[in-house]
């Protein structure tokens, strides 16, 4: 944290900085994802720009106390610019000696550390795995450590209400809420107006007496030497809300849908981290938006064909391991050439794997993972508010070629929030959609020839009438057909399609250094890279960016551009997926650099790398 100037504020000195990172940690019935979540509210209100991580356990309740049953939120916020939520954090508010210990390491040092005295029993500590204290065994040392009795205070403030000790115990997260919000001179009635709207009698008025009290606390009893204060951000003139990843889909997908004219529909089987995505398109059936909670994902993705057959948008919405059950009737899909757009919101796998942890392990499965020749375009969300664009580009480009569309988002993206600009309604384009109307000459796969996209033929169309199935088409009249020529001439119409859809795309560009090192990065390793990589080249690095929302097809120019640079590097949450398919592609090396722990990169992971590059020069 970067001392600027001084002020006071309520007789209370208050340091001014440009930039925090804060995590809050503790267990997962301790509340630190609500905790989080109304501290970004609040930040966002305040004028900040930030970006934050939720990180929690994939169990319903893992063990309480324990290292494996940590649940944290961080938030990186700002007066300036910020793409990621922070290698480490300088503050971190923890709730027992598990969350401490499991977060220490990632702190800075210096760091200021808040800590819950109430739960350093030697029971809670042996739950932790701790054979001394860490209050007390000099582990601490380096850090500005402030013991508050979290659980004390908590039950002192709320004494009068009745309250049974679990019930007044869980208040404990607003009390630690409301000293944050002191320290970094937050106004609470964002906050207080959740919680009377959120809770009932009299749980509201015990949440609101642990704010105010935790607010109250720190002011009085001179915790801190000093409390900070984070000027807003300068950013562009509008209205902002605060979105994670999957809100930002589900709006981007209704955005597609008003500005078609099409129905939305959206056939999903609940999975984390994408169930988020049918919750939200749930709320919005006052746009016509239909959802289904199918029995599996198979179900889901078959009543999307056949909503996508009758005319609808089709959506479907899941992780890795739906993608994969997903998989015969995608082809299906991409065999009868229907609009669609199949939203795979990336985890860590195999199987169910890291179901609560990002990735981006679902390339290869997105590019190649059906049987036969069944090309699919790909498009990845680069940050949570760019999934609104990503599903307004995946659904224009599924309703342009006619074809399924796959949106590739991750866990980081989709539970990760920051500051999104409403764009006016009438700025976004509108998605043409040519359905066919005149039986006169019409041909069920006679093709545009500008995108090789066949008819879209609602059923019901008089006159329009045809076969649709899983078996090979005839060219043009869409008969049965097991001729192997015909065969080879739909697989390479299918291919060509997809190859077309360059023609709407961008050229690849880069930032920073016309030569020397360019790093290719694509879906939410943008923030990190970019930082890097601007870091690096402003420090006298040659080195350049370029970041892939196309994976299929590949943008037209990046042969071209990757021939101008000596080294290409490509930092992937895999063990080199985009690697190997540029490496295949253009037939030159490139090197790979791979991270698969479950976490997003860190600025300094990828400068580490630059530097490394840079020495071998």
């Amino acid at each position: 944290m970067q001392e600027v100037a001084q002020e006071a504020t309520r007789q209370v000195p208050r340091t001014v900085i440009d930039d925090v990172v804060i995590r809050f940690a503790g267990d997962s019935g301790d509340g630190m994802q609500l905790t989080g979540d109304q501290f970004t509210r609040t930040t966002a209100v305040h004028g900040n720009d930030l970006a934050t991580f939720p990180d929690f356990p994939a169990e319903i309740r893992a063990p309480a106390g324990t290292l494996a049953g940590v649940s944290g939120f961080q938030i990186h916020f700002s007066s300036r610019d910020v793409l990621t939520p922070g290698d480490q954090p300088g503050v971190l508010i923890a709730m027992n000696p598990a969350a401490l210990m499991a977060n220490l390491g990632d702190l800075k040092k210096g760091g200021l550390v808040i800590v819950n005295t109430d739960k350093f029993t030697d029971r809670d500590l042996e739950k932790a795995g701790q054979t001394s204290s860490p209050l007390d065994d000099g582990r601490l040392e380096g850090f500005e450590v402030v013991p508050v009795q979290l659980s004390a205070l908590t039950k002192n403030a709320l004494d009068d209400m009745g309250l049974g000790a679990k019930e007044t115990d869980r208040c404990k997260n607003l009390f630690a809420l409301g000293i944050a919000y002191w320290l970094f001179g937050r106004d609470t009635a964002i906050t207080e107006a959740w919680i009377s709207n959120k809770f009932k009698a009299p749980y509201a008025e015990a949440n609101l007496r642990a704010l105010r009290a935790g607010y109250n606390y720190a002011e009085t009893v001179e915790l801190f030497h000093s409390g900070y204060e984070v000027p807003p951000a300068r950013l562009a003139p509008g209205t902002y809300r605060n979105i994670t990843g999957n809100q930002a889909t589900a709006l981007g997908l209704i955005a597609a849908s008003q500005k078609s004219g099409r129905q939305l529909f959206l056939g999903a089987y609940p999975i984390t981290p994408a169930s988020d995505v049918l919750h939200a398109l749930a709320t919005h059936k006052d746009f016509g938006v239909i959802t289904f909670q199918a029995e599996d994902e198979i179900a889901a993705i078959g009543a999307t064909i056949g909503a996508a057959w009758g005319g609808a948008l089709g959506v479907t919405s899941t992780s890795g391991p739906g993608v994969a059950l997903k998989a015969e009737a995608l082809g299906l899909a991409i065999m009868v050439e229907l609009p669609m757009v199949l939203v795979d919101i990336q985890r860590g796998g195999p199987s169910t794997g890291l179901p609560t942890k990002t990735e981006q392990s679902d390339l290869f499965i997105a590019l190649y993972g059906r049987h036969g020749e069944s090309p699919c375009p790909v498009v990845a969300a680069q940050s949570p508010g760019d999934c609104f664009w990503a599903a307004l580009e995946a659904a224009r480009i599924a309703i342009r070629y006619m074809t399924p569309v796959i949106l590739l988002t991750d866990g980081y993206l989709a539970n990760g929030a920051e500051p999104w600009k409403l764009p006016e309604v009438d700025a976004i384009p509108d998605i043409p959609v040519n359905l066919a109307t005149d039986p006169e000459g019409f041909l069920p796969y006679k093709r545009d020839p500008e995108t090789l996209a066949r008819p879209w033929a609602v059923p019901g169309t008089p006159g329009l009438e045809h076969r649709i199935g899983g078996i090979e088409k005839q060219n043009e009249t869409g008969a049965i057909s097991y001729d192997g020529d015909n065969h080879e001439l739909m697989s390479r119409l299918r291919k060509q399609k997809v190859e077309r859809i360059a023609q709407d795309l961008p050229q690849a560009e880069a930032t920073g250094s016309p030569d020397g090192i360019l790093v290719i990065s694509w879906g939410g390793t943008y923030g990190a890279v970019h930082t890097a990589v601007d870091t690096a080249f402003k420090g006298g690095m040659r080195v350049a960016h370029t970041h892939l929302r196309w994976l299929n097809p590949l943008p037209p120019g990046l042969r071209e551009l990757m021939e101008r640079y000596e080294r290409v590097i490509v930092p992937e949450l895999n063990m080199g997926q985009l690697s190997s398919v540029l490496q295949a592609r253009f037939a030159r090396p490139v090197e790979s650099y791979t991270k698969v722990q479950g976490k997003p990169f860190k600025v300094s992971e990828l400068l580490a790398r630059l530097q490394l590059a840079q020495a071998q020069a």
